[in-house]
């Protein structure tokens, strides 16, 4: 066999491994990081979550509406959230189950509110977010 038919060979073989190879997706689908939802956001008093575990006001956490909590599957995930009005963003842990919410919308933690520049007193704002 010619050189240039070994080295083709090889290289096919190198080529089919490397775009074969699945990588890692941390669980999260690729629809799921590039669909931002758009819902209200508002607080409460946190404690112990659905997710089974505690919580204090000062933690950076979210629950999420019962209609996409999934039984807890997206429990420890962290989302990216925007505040709609002024472009301010942050980040928090999946804690909790929003039974009051629709679909897109989250409950925060009253620390996670303020994080996202606004008071307490607002009550609700409007936020995007993603996983």
């Amino acid at each position: 066999m010619s050189r240039f038919a070994v080295l083709a060979v090889a290289l096919c073989a190198f080529a089919s491994t490397a775009f074969s190879t699945p990588v890692s997706s941390n669980s999260t689908t690729l629809e799921e990081r590039s669909s931002a939802r758009v819902g209200r956001g508002t607080y409460f008093e946190v404690g112990l979550g659905a997710c089974g575990e505690y919580n204090v006001d000062t933690d950076h956490i979210v629950a999420l509406s019962h209609l996409i909590y999934s039984g807890g599957s997206h429990c420890n995930k962290r989302i990216h959230i925007t505040n709609t009005a002024n472009n301010v963003q942050t980040t928090a842990l999946v804690r909790d189950e929003c039974m009051g919410c629709s679909a897109n919308d989250i409950d925060m933690s009253p620390s996670l509110f303020e994080a996202l520049g606004e008071d307490l007193s607002v009550g609700v704002l409007k936020v995007s977010w993603t996983f």
